[in-house]
């Protein structure tokens, strides 16, 4: 990763944001949901907040966040929502808009959002159309969330049409990545968090992947060190570009390695738990490497290290078990032409020349893509 000045850390596990009067923490460590009130307080511009939770993670956190900011004199209200992917809909939002006004919500009430990505991407998406944006701060719970859907201010919801094609650009105003949460994930939701992790070390730190390929056993098993690195490390590195390209104009576009395979393949099982998005993203990783070495663009060898990696911890690496008769190449482009990251009719992919060495490719022959869908899914 480049160093560029607008990332300051400190040996507290914290990195800053600069996006001048947008700029945020992001705090990364143990205990912080003990320590939430009193990080927030600062924060606030009136003394009430709402957490915005699911039925999966309030019986866990909400409890400890609660005593926190009743400890530093936050008057709080609570929303539980349905766990899961369905849960980022329009009817969910409206379901969410409407339970803040029944509690009183005004401009200077903090939404915060105590959950995984779900949780993060609607409630930012509510707060920044709430009175036409309030603000509101990350608690992300899952490792997916706090390396990834919550640093940057990308927010929003699904569509029949896609993943994610609605929502803002809303910066929270805090990041606390509490690392005990992660003590509670299944394995699967916590390999599913790995993938983005990874997914840094293959966008532009060859030497952060290879530091993964010797400690990730280590690191899924919970050794909390391992994982404060590999946190703060993929939060730097998101920082880092986010900083450079606020709305993804440019460079910002990185982030979406092996998205756009990713999304075209959640939206052929229709958004449901049969394939976590982190799953859907390890996929979608191995079929650019394998789409860029096919294309002369990448060594053999760099394509099989990433495959071989994520097969090793468990992750899927293929479309067996996933594709079945119905699915077709003509079926996933159709789905990536209405992703979000095409442009005039052209799908854009992020293809690497090497470990590390990842571009923005505007310009994959379709027939190339059709012959290398159709490959893919004989495999399955």
């Amino acid at each position: 990763m480049n160093d560029h000045s607008s990332i300051a850390t400190d040996t507290e596990g914290k990195l800053r944001l600069d996006l001048g009067d947008r700029s945020y923490d992001i705090v990364v460590g143990r205990n912080l949901l003990d320590q939430a009130g009193s990080l927030i307080s600062p924060l606030m511009r009136g003394r009430k907040v709402i957490i915005v939770s699911d039925s999966n993670v309030a019986p866990l956190y909400q409890g400890k966040l609660e005593a926190s900011l009743s400890e530093a004199g936050i008057e709080h209200s609570c929303v539980t929502l349905a766990a899961g992917e369905k849960t980022k809909s329009f009817e969910h939002l409206q379901a969410l808009s409407n339970n803040l006004f029944k509690i009183g919500v005004d401009r200077q009430t903090l939404l915060i959002a105590l959950g995984g990505g779900v949780i993060g991407d609607l409630s930012g998406f509510c707060a920044a159309i709430t009175m036409r944006g309030i603000e509101f701060v990350q608690i992300p719970t899952t490792l997916l969330s706090q390396v990834d859907s919550s640093v940057g201010g990308k927010t929003g919801i699904n569509s029949s049409y896609g993943k994610n094609l609605i929502g803002a650009f809303h910066q929270p105003r805090l990041v606390l990545a509490d690392l005990d949460c992660l003590d509670s994930l299944p394995r699967r939701q916590l390999l599913a968090g790995y993938a983005e992790v990874a997914k840094y070390g293959l966008i532009n730190d060859g030497d952060f992947f290879s530091w993964l390929e010797e400690n990730a056993a280590s690191l899924l098993d919970g050794d909390k060190a391992l994982q404060a690195h590999a946190v703060l490390k993929s939060c730097a590195c998101k920082a880092d570009i986010v900083a450079q390209d606020e709305r993804e104009t440019g460079v910002r576009a990185l982030l979406n390695l092996g998205h756009t395979f990713a999304h075209a393949l959640e939206a052929e099982v229709g958004y449901n738990d049969s394939l976590l998005h982190g799953e859907a993203v390890s996929i979608g990783m191995v079929m650019a490497f394998d789409l860029s070495h096919r294309l002369g663009l990448c060594p053999q060898a760099d394509a099989t290290r990433v495959r071989q990696h994520f097969d090793k911890i468990g992750l899927p690496t293929d479309l067996k078990g996933l594709a079945n008769e119905t699915w077709t190449p003509e079926r996933l482009i159709d789905h990536m032409g209405l992703d979000k990251k095409a442009e005039a009719g052209s799908i854009i992919f992020i293809l690497a020349r090497a470990i590390g060495s990842s571009f923005i490719a505007r310009d994959v022959d379709p027939e190339e893509l059709q012959i290398f869908l159709a490959d893919a899914l004989t495999v399955a």
